[in-house]
This record gives structure tokens, sequence and C-alpha cells, in this order.
């Protein structure tokens, strides 16, 4: 594919992922798509591997169809993105890897078998996990949390390890339960040593946070005010 074929395509499916995104919140919108686009060109290039077309475009398109907005099947947003593709001139194969990646990005298909086992779909993965992790994880998971209505903590309801990506789904748990159920989870499931790298950083930021919330709640973070500090 010629640079001006690729930018064409990239153009189209950036279009039709901002048509398909506009009812979901804003955790999972066009921003954040841009920003796992973004982080997944930077880890190819730190990596220096992968097919750019495929990462690019499963980056693009990976969440037209998140069931958490759109009622339907886990294989509705490859389906509607291998439609999509081919119907611009994509290869069948290239599509069909890119429906693949999309279909098997979720963190709670991460319980599954038969991951899909490509370093594309390492790289995008890897960015869309680091685009819940760090300053940007902690604002998506309260908005998110606010969008459900959830409570925002609940030291009564403690965080839980899922069995399945069903239970996952079902979840109602409060905001911060997130944290301990996916969020602390991900430094470890990094694919890539770029990946790996730039999470470690985000997942401390994560856990200075959490920290100073618990401390927070418990009205622990700062001392009293002693009415001293006028230096005479």
């Amino acid at each position: 594919m010629s640079d001006s074929e690729y930018k064409e395509i990239l153009a189209a499916a950036s279009a039709f992922a901002k048509e398909k995104l506009e009812a979901f919140d804003a955790g999972h919108d066009w921003s954040h798509t841009k920003r796992v686009l973004s982080l997944a060109g930077r880890i190819q290039e730190e990596e220096k591997a992968g097919d750019r077309e495929v990462i690019a475009l499963s980056a693009i398109l990976h969440d037209i169809a998140d069931t958490k907005f759109h009622k339907g099947s886990e294989t509705d947003g490859g389906d509607m993105a291998y439609a999509f593709l081919t119907g611009k001139g994509l290869s069948p194969e290239k599509a069909a890897h890119v429906r693949m990646i999309i279909n098997h990005l979720s963190f709670k298909n991460r319980m599954e078998e038969n991951q899909v086992d490509s370093i594309e779909f390492r790289i995008v993965q890897d960015a869309d996990r680091l685009d819940a992790m760090g300053a940007i994880g902690i604002a998506r998971a309260f908005h998110y949390g606010g969008y459900k209505n959830r409570a925002l903590y609940d030291p009564g309801i403690p965080p839980r390890e899922y069995r399945s990506a069903e239970e996952y789904k079902k979840s109602d748990a409060p905001t911060l339960n997130h944290f301990y159920e996916k969020l602390f989870l991900l430094k470890d499931l990094m694919n890539t040593a770029t990946g790996k790298r730039m999470a470690q950083e985000r997942h401390d930021y994560m856990t200075a946070f959490v920290e100073r919330f618990l401390r927070e709640w418990e009205g622990l973070a700062s001392p009293p005010h002693s009415g001293n500090d006028n230096k005479s």
C-alpha cells in the first residue's frame, strides 16, 4: 500500500470511528482512540516491529462497538471493522488480522483461550492498557463510575477476583475497587518491553493516588490547622 493510499484509508477509518464513538462516554470517545493510536505508534517505533497499517487501523477502530455501550456480541466490533476495511480496499488478510485484534483486545477477554499471538496485537493491547493507567486512567475510571452511578468507595464491599468475562461485565462495584480488580494488574500484563517501561510510571502514579484517597477518606491526609502559621 502506498503512502497516499495508507493516509486515505486512515482518514476514512478515523471518520468512521468518530461517528461510531459519538454516543460513548468521555472515557471511550475519539480522544481515547487518538491517545491509543499515538501510544501504539510510539511502541511500534521503539520496538521496531509490526505492520503499521494493521496497528494503526486496529487502534483507530478498536472501540467502535464496545459492549459497554453497544448492545451486541463481543465480535460485532471486529466484524464491523472487517466489512468497512475490505470495502475500502484493504486486503482480506489484513482486515481479518484487524478483526481478530479488536475481538480479543479487551481486559476481560484475557480470561478466554485462543488469544491472538501477533506483535501487532501485543502493541495495540499495550497501548489500550496504558490509556487505562496513570492520570488519564484515574480520570477515566471515575468518569465511567459516575456515568454508571456507582459509589466512589465502600469499605464494606471488598475487591474481588472475577472468574469469567461474564462475571466481570456484570460487576457494579464501587469505582475504587476497579483499581484493585483491573488497573493495578495491568503493569504485569504488558506485552512489550516498551509497554512495560511506560506502564511502571503510570502504575506508581495510581498507587500513590489510591493511598492518598484512602487517607483522605479516613480524614488522615492533613494535620489539624494549628493557627500558628504567622511568624512574628
